[in-house]
């Protein structure tokens, strides 16, 4: 028995350090592909965020190879927050707008005259995030601007494949465009609003509304960081930022694998850009075009791509992407110019920075008006640490 016992806490221990050794090892592998530039402030907090993702998907990763759960419900399980409990100056309810979950904030203060409108899509690759993981953020917008707020729980990938995610933050905007008088918001001053792919999914609902004459016109669209394109992962900031923490080039282009077709096939075609025919890509290098990006950015490192072709058999796989839905920089020029004012937020040191670059030229070329702000010292994700006690960074904030 004795020996029995000696013999399973050997095991044991061997497991545990076993485990510890892959998860070291997984830790230095991605730390030593990774740089935190030297214009980030505050750069050992930046570390310390991308050391504790990083620790969260190699444990996915083991449960799911040892068949305990997916490393994706692992690590949207990390993701849940604690419940914040009521706000004092917020009333929150739980919805169903058609088929889809909403939380909705409303100002408790009495106000003269009728409330604005933000319907905020969240962040997380159209993978991750949730209600949830934003709840923090869509509570301080709707106290500080005193606006009612209604956040989108919408299906998420792999699961729900495109178009699933644009699908939901449609029917729910159009469900709250409906009802304005419900919530007592002004129907001329109704908001999209969302950060990385919920900025996707924002622009590409202003979009389809842009033309509707049956629904109040949208004011204002709010993009942060968002994700535009997938013809191009190789701009200047693709190149720069490609190991920046917390979105990495070889991620970013994952993440939108994993929504249009639920898997990854044809990363590396994706990554090197052989998976659009040249014809196609020149067809749209008039929007999409390192040409169209200013000089000043071009000057950390940047070096320009030789087109490559790519295989029919590529191509249907990953034709999706030139529809403006998924891909909203792609939009003609007779629904840009229909597109109400803008606001685009933007970061130095974020591989998706030149998606919004190129939209900010081709609205302000359309004759929208843009309110552009770019954080010099800006990471991908930052907005996520406004409030986050001793790991929030100023330009969060």
């Amino acid at each position: 028995m004795a020996v029995l016992l000696t013999v399973l806490v050997l095991f044991l221990l061997g497991f545990v350090a076993g485990f510890i050794l892959l998860v070291m090892g997984a830790i230095n592998f991605d730390l030593s592909n990774s740089e935190i530039p030297p214009g980030v402030n505050q750069p050992a907090k930046l570390r310390i965020i991308h050391i504790i993702l990083i620790c969260t998907a190699v444990v996915g990763k083991i449960l799911e190879n040892i068949g305990i759960c997916t490393q994706v419900s692992f690590v949207r399980y990390m993701q849940r927050r604690k419940v914040l409990g009521g706000d004092p100056k917020l009333f929150i309810k739980d919805l169903w707008f058609e088929k889809v979950p909403v939380r909705i904030y409303q100002p408790k203060a009495p106000s003269a005259s009728q409330k604005r409108g933000v319907m905020f899509f969240h962040g997380g690759g159209w993978v991750f995030g949730s209600i949830e993981t934003h709840e923090k953020l869509c509570r301080a917008i709707a106290r500080e601007s005193d606006s009612v707020v209604v956040s989108v729980g919408y299906r998420l990938a792999p699961e729900h494949k495109y178009p699933a995610a644009y699908e939901d933050c449609l029917d729910a905007t159009r469900h709250f465009l409906q009802h304005l008088e419900l919530y007592g918001v002004d129907p001329a001053r109704v908001t999209v609003c969302g950060d990385s792919a919920g900025g996707n999914l924002a622009a590409a609902v202003s979009q389809t509304l842009a033309g509707r004459s049956d629904l109040p016109k949208l004011r204002a669209q709010i993009l942060i960081y968002p994700g535009l394109q997938a013809l191009d992962f190789n701009l200047p900031s693709y190149q720069q930022n490609r190991g920046v923490p917390l979105l990495f080039r070889e991620r970013a282009a994952f993440y939108v694998l994993q929504y249009l077709n639920g898997n990854a096939a044809n990363l590396e075609e994706v990554l090197e850009g052989s998976h659009i025919p040249t014809d196609i890509k020149l067809n749209y290098q008039k929007w999409v075009s390192p040409d169209n990006i200013p000089e000043k950015f071009k000057v950390r490192g940047y070096k320009p791509r030789v087109l490559l072709d790519c295989t029919t058999e590529v191509f249907e796989k990953v034709k999706r992407f030139c529809e403006p839905n998924l891909c909203p920089l792609l939009a003609e020029d007779s629904v840009v110019h229909q597109l109400p004012e803008s606001f685009i937020l933007t970061c130095e040191y974020d591989v998706l920075r030149d998606d919004g670059l190129l939209y900010k030229k081709r609205l302000e070329d359309n004759g929208v008006r843009v309110t552009w702000y770019h954080l010099e010292d800006g990471f991908h994700g930052i907005i996520n640490s406004f409030d986050s006690d001793w790991l929030s960074f100023p330009s969060g904030k």
